[in-house]
């Protein structure tokens, strides 16, 4: 058993990261214009409209609060005066409903892809692949949150600690042995997640136009209404000359 738990906690994480780096730079060397979200809106714009923000913004306060949670150690939030209750209750509530929030927009797309055939087609492989582990990840991590009012565990001094020391490359394998089943497999499923990751649609997260923040505003005019002005302009002096 030590030596499955040295496999999954102590190895699997870096295979998992090497497929990442590996497979999104082999993308995007093969597969240049594929680096996208291959968007699919010319075929069905209404249920996007909703499923689409759903869903992204809700997983971006799922990524934060992992983030907060997992490589925020426990001193600093006492050094804060933010007590374990505090903090136990915001992240139950905010993670709840940012968890919630991201499965309800994930299933609005999964029934329009479904429901509408040219869309549908538009599938790839990698996608079919990526979708329903992406449900198992989020469905996974609801029920790491919902347990926790039952059966408390403070990941914080377990699977936190485990994924902190995966940085230093001397992975604390016993900290996250001993977490709850389904912390395990929510982790587990994370790094199958992270290893399909470059072979399917969410690749374009690596693609964000972040430029465009800072780009500066571009300026777009009328050429009819600029026609126009140097049309009057030119009738009113030739009035004038003709006036003369």
């Amino acid at each position: 058993m030590e030596h499955l738990h040295i496999a999954l906690w102590g190895v699997l994480p870096y295979l998992s990261l090497v497929v990442l780096v590996a497979g999104t730079l082999w993308r995007y060397r093969y597969d240049r214009f594929g680096f996208t979200t291959r968007s699919s809106q010319l075929h069905e714009a209404r249920l996007l409209r909703i499923g689409g923000p759903l869903f992204h913004y809700a997983l971006l306060f799922v990524v934060g609060g992992h983030v907060m949670g997992l490589l925020v150690p426990e001193w600093v939030t006492e050094r804060l005066r933010v007590s374990e209750a505090q903090y136990h209750g915001v992240a139950l509530t905010m993670g709840g409903v940012a968890g919630v929030a991201a499965v309800c927009g994930l299933g609005i797309l999964l029934y329009r892809r479904l429901r509408v055939p040219a869309v549908r087609r538009a599938t790839s492989r990698g996608d079919r692949l990526m979708y329903p582990l992406l449900v198992l990840v989020l469905l996974a991590g609801l029920t790491a949150t919902a347990s926790s009012v039952a059966n408390p565990y403070d990941y914080r001094l377990g699977v936190a600690v485990w994924f902190r020391s995966l940085f230093t490359l001397d992975p604390d394998v016993s900290a996250m042995a001993h977490a709850p089943l389904v912390y395990r497999c929510h982790a587990l499923l994370a790094l199958a997640l992270f290893a399909l990751w470059p072979f399917g649609r969410l690749v374009h997260a690596f693609a964000a136009p972040l430029g465009y923040a800072a780009r500066p505003y571009v300026v777009y005019r009328s050429r009819g209404r600029a026609a126009g002005v140097r049309n009057s302009g030119g009738l009113r002096g030739g009035a004038a000359a003709r006036r003369g």
